[in-house]
Order: C-alpha cells, then structure tokens, then sequence
C-alpha cells in the first residue's frame, strides 16, 4: 500500500492545497515541504486527504474485513447532459448487475416516456422495466407541494407534478416496489456489505468530496464542461451511487456522473447531511445484485 501511496501522493499534495486556495509549483510537487506554499492549512488538508486516501485504499487489502470496509467495483459512466444523472447512475448500477445493451436501456426509456426530468421514482420503474430487483425508500408518496417554490423544481413543477404523482400511485400494479420510511446509514451500509448497491439523490450543494481539489463544477444546469457561473443556489439535486464505505474513517464512497474517472469519498455526517436536505425526500433506490 505504501508504493501505491507514494505514487499518488504528489497528485494528493496538490489536491490539499488547492483546497486551501494555494498553487502547488509543479517543479517542487510533493517534495520539498519548506516551499511557500506548504502552509499549516495546506499540511492540515494533506494530512485529512491522506487518511482519506488509504481508507479508500484499504477497502481493497485482505486485512479490510466486510465489517471494516467494502468498495464494490461499480463501472463509472459520466452524465452526457445536465440532466441525466440519474440515467447515468442506473446505467452504471445495471453494468455492475448484469450487462444490458446501450439499445436495450434506450428502448426501455423510451418505451417509459422519460423525458429531460429524471424524478426517483421513474429511476424505480426503469429497473422494475428492466426485471432488477429494487426497493425505493422516500418520505414522501407523490411530489412535495413545498418544492413548487423551490428554483431547481420550478421551471417543470407544474407539468410533472401529474404525472409524478400517477406513478406513484399505480406503482404497485406495475410490479414498483415503493416504501414510505427513514433509512439509516446502518441499513445502507448492511445493504452495500451483501453487494447490492444504492442509487442516492442528495443535494449536490452540500455533498462534498474529500479527495476532489473543489467541489463540482458541473452542476445538473449545465451541459458538461461548461462550467457554472450561476448564483450558488439553496437545493441542486443530483443522483450518485453508493459503492462502499470504511467504519473506521467514518467515510462512505460513491460514483458521481459528474466524473468520468474517480470514486468520490466524504464523510458520513455531510452524505446525511446532503442526501436529508429539503428537497430530497431522502430518496434512495435500493437495487439487489441477485435480481
């Protein structure tokens, strides 16, 4: 582990400091600690981003027991649009279950009429379309009244609110398993230690990733590479799946479509944190590897 830590460690030494709003000379990276900009905020952030590190990393050791740590090898597809995040998780949920064709899941999601808003509860149907065993946990039954007034709800408020709340309502018959309930990190974790996996919808203003140099710059707005200028808002929903998680760091791990080529990582308490924030519902899309 201390090879493969060396290699990276350069790579994190910059992280840790652009996080702290200072500029790593790429001449003296990860080497000499008495250059200018290894401050005590730098060294405190390297030290945090380390540890983070090596937890991720030590999900793959024979010492990492399934009651320290799990890191499920979930194939990471980044978002093609600012709004399908939510397929870009299921398409990467369904590589990890089973192989499905890029024809396949384009016919099943144009035989459920998705359209450029993606709700939790079309992401369930997706999967019950697809034969993927499933159980969606949300707080709320039908579509929050509260969220009309919301910005990132307002623009399609009036004309999804029918049809979001006609699915809920004939989920059942279609065979859509929906559960209104709290989940705890513990049940997310117990699900995970089996090798199932989470799809998550969470607020993407909260979450933040300990091993990223800065939050995300591409928000669920925007097409991707274009970077955002807009006013921070309050709520920005974003879709991320849950694939692992280290007890001892206290961190869970997860794939956001935001990416293309890393598993993000933060700390339990901000994943609650984002994933309960106003706006959410706590949606969660359990989806089972035996299905």
């Amino acid at each position: 582990m201390e090879s493969e830590w060396a290699m990276f460690r350069a790579v994190i030494v910059e992280t840790a400091a652009r996080s702290c709003g200072s500029k790593v000379a790429g001449a003296s990276r990860g080497r000499n600690p008495r250059t200018h900009w290894w401050t005590p905020e730098v060294k405190g952030a390297f030290k945090l981003k380390k540890e983070t590190y090596k937890a991720w990393l030590a999900c793959g050791t024979p010492e990492a027991t399934d009651k320290d740590a799990v890191s499920l090898n979930v194939p990471i597809i980044q978002q093609l649009y600012h709004w399908d995040c939510g397929l870009a998780c299921s398409r990467m949920v369904l590589k990890y279950l089973h192989p499905v064709s890029d024809e396949d899941f384009e016919t099943a999601c144009w035989e459920l009429k998705l359209t450029q808003s993606v709700w939790t509860i079309d992401l369930a149907y997706l999967m019950c379309h697809l034969g993927i065993r499933h159980c969606f946990c949300t707080q709320t039954l039908g579509v929050d009244k509260g969220f009309r007034n919301q910005s990132f709800y307002k623009k399609h408020f009036d004309t999804e609110e029918d049809r979001v709340n006609e699915l809920f309502l004939k989920a059942e018959s279609k065979g859509v398993v929906v559960k209104k309930c709290s989940v705890t990190v513990q049940e997310i974790q117990s699900h995970l230690e089996r090798g199932h996996v989470a799809i998550a919808l969470v607020n993407a203003v909260v979450l933040t990733c300990d091993l990223c140099s800065s939050p995300v710059k591409y928000c669920c707005f925007l097409p991707v590479g274009q970077k955002c200028f807009c006013r921070k808002p309050e709520y920005q929903g974003h879709f991320v799946v849950l694939c692992g998680f280290n007890r001892t760091s206290g961190c869970i791990f997860y794939n956001n479509p935001a990416y293309s080529d890393r598993v993000c990582c933060t700390t339990i308490c901000n994943f609650e944190e984002a994933w309960r924030s106003y706006g959410t519902d706590e949606d969660i899309l359990f989806v089972f590897k035996d299905s």
